[in-house]
């Protein structure tokens, strides 16, 4: 189970479209590989470095979907209790 399933579904619902093969690909290791989903969480808040192996365009994408998702989300005061979940 991915702690962060609105982060992730929504930047694949608004980029998956836009990407190149090789994007897709690097998109599925990165979802599928980390062995703790918090990490990816993490990396995309930039609240930990990602491993060089995938601090990559599509990490950069993710982080840069984060920092308007971010700012969306101050505007509209959603419910935010899905990010304060403790990891499995």
């Amino acid at each position: 189970a991915h702690p962060n399933p609105s982060l992730s579904s929504l930047f694949a619902k608004e980029n998956l479209a836009r990407m190149s093969e090789e994007q897709l690909n690097r998109y599925d290791r990165l979802i599928n590989e980390p062995s703790n989903d918090w990490d990816i969480y993490y990396w995309a808040t930039e609240a930990k470095p990602a491993p060089a192996e995938f601090d990559n365009d599509v990490m950069a994408m993710l982080r840069e979907f984060t920092k308007n998702r971010n700012r969306e989300q101050r505007l509209r005061q959603p419910d935010l209790e899905y990010l304060f979940e403790p990891p499995r």
